[in-house]
């Protein structure tokens, strides 16, 4: 049998190009996450240098700041965990579709 009887098979009910797509854009989406979640985390970082520095953080105690940091630093773990979440869909998608298509071959030879 040739590939091509196996990639417009009928009996499917999902659209290849389609999951293709939604793959590709999970994995565009999960790049731009991390991008702006880098950025956010820049910007975060140095504000609070900013105003460390310009004495705008004066009153403030030891747990004051550490919880100002801490808050700092939690902010890029979200867009890891996105990040991961993306790249496990838009790979889960294609590990799926690809059994589909092994599964229908080795019931057709």
């Amino acid at each position: 049998m040739t590939q091509n009887k196996f990639e417009k098979f009928l009996g499917t009910y999902f659209d290849q190009d389609s999951v293709l797509k939604v793959s590709r854009w999970g994995d565009i989406l999960s790049w731009v996450v991390v991008a702006v979640y880098t950025l956010d985390f820049l910007l975060a970082l140095f504000v609070f240098f900013l105003q460390y520095f310009r004495g705008y953080l004066v009153g403030m105690g030891p747990t004051d700041l550490a919880t100002n940091i801490l808050f700092i630093f939690e902010r890029p773990f979200r867009g890891m965990v996105y990040f991961i979440a993306l790249q496990g869909v838009s790979k889960t998608l294609l590990i799926l579709m690809d059994m589909e298509v092994n599964t229908r071959r080795s019931a057709g030879e």
